[in-house]
């Protein structure tokens, strides 16, 4: 079980603390726990029901009217509002309860929806990455479990892969050809995946040398593949190596090709580039360069 202070709930649902409060001494939504030396702590119950009670007010529901439903009215209210179509912050309260009680079928039909009516990219980008952010600040704070974590990561590496194995491979031999890896420890593979996907998309050659790649590795493929591009990913601590020296390293592995490089070591760091690279600072970044290469 965890425990959460007043300010993590704030971060976690977007309520003010004092509105949380207000909420308290009004209407008894929640009923804070205190340890020993008389600090309130919350459970997952309480960010459960926070969450919950977010959605509806947000949704349009009056606080007074919600707070004279039963959990159990709140839990149906909450389904009727996952059938229809959902505002963002919407969205991500229904998926972040979906990755708390480790619900499929909740997580796939939100999901599912905003696919169907955006396109999977938009999905992504509108969707999922804010998403996952917010999953992010769950695990920092310890408000998520390492099981909680895996299964939703699990699922949306299964909806990338089937978005991946939905497009066509391209037959022109002409049109750019980009390799993608990660270095050894780096975890980023969601990501990676998604590139995979939008340059698969955008009917670019792709080979995907997956998570856990050395760089002796990496220039065995570029020999065989010739490719114009090398996208990775930098975000972890090396500790074997300084970064600069890993992209001087980088740079000779890739046989001339252009690296295009994103993470925080890169795009936050002071490193001297290589002359055949391109620092990606963001994903809509990422994309603008992408649309700007012709494919044959």
């Amino acid at each position: 079980m965890a425990f959460y202070s007043i300010s993590d709930l704030e971060k976690l649902s977007g309520i003010k603390t004092h509105t949380i409060r207000m909420w308290e001494q009004r209407y008894g939504l929640l009923r804070p726990r205190r340890t020993d030396t008389n600090i309130r702590f919350y459970e997952d119950d309480d960010l459960k029901l926070l969450l919950n009670v977010a959605l509806l007010n947000r949704h349009g529901i009056k606080i007074s009217k919600i707070a004279a439903m039963s959990k159990a009215d709140i839990a149906e209210k909450v389904g009727d509002v996952s059938e229809i179509r959902a505002g963002l912050d919407e969205e991500i309260d229904l998926l972040t309860l979906s990755a708390i009680e480790m619900d499929e079928y909740k997580f796939s039909r939100i999901l599912d929806n905003h696919i169907e009516q955006l396109g999977f990219e938009q999905a992504m980008l509108e969707v999922l990455y804010p998403f996952m952010e917010k999953l992010s600040l769950l695990w920092l704070t310890g408000s998520i479990k390492p099981v909680q974590e895996n299964f939703i990561t699990l699922l949306i590496r299964n909806k990338l892969i089937a978005a991946i194995e939905a497009e066509p491979i391209t037959t022109d031999r002409k049109a750019p050809k980009f390799i993608l890896y990660l270095p050894r420890e780096e975890q980023q593979e969601l990501s990676l995946l998604f590139m995979q996907y939008l340059l698969k998309k955008r009917h670019f050659q792709v080979v995907n040398l997956g998570p856990n790649m050395a760089l002796i590795d990496l220039k065995d493929a570029c020999q065989i593949h010739h490719p114009d591009y090398v996208f990775t990913i930098l975000s972890e601590t090396f500790n074997k190596e300084p970064v600069q020296k890993y992209l001087d390293n980088l740079a000779d592995a890739s046989l001339g090709a252009h690296l295009l490089l994103t993470g925080y070591l890169v795009a936050s760091q002071v490193v001297k580039t290589p002359e055949n690279a391109t620092i990606l600072s963001s994903l809509n970044e990422t994309i603008e360069i992408l649309e700007g290469i012709e494919t044959s």
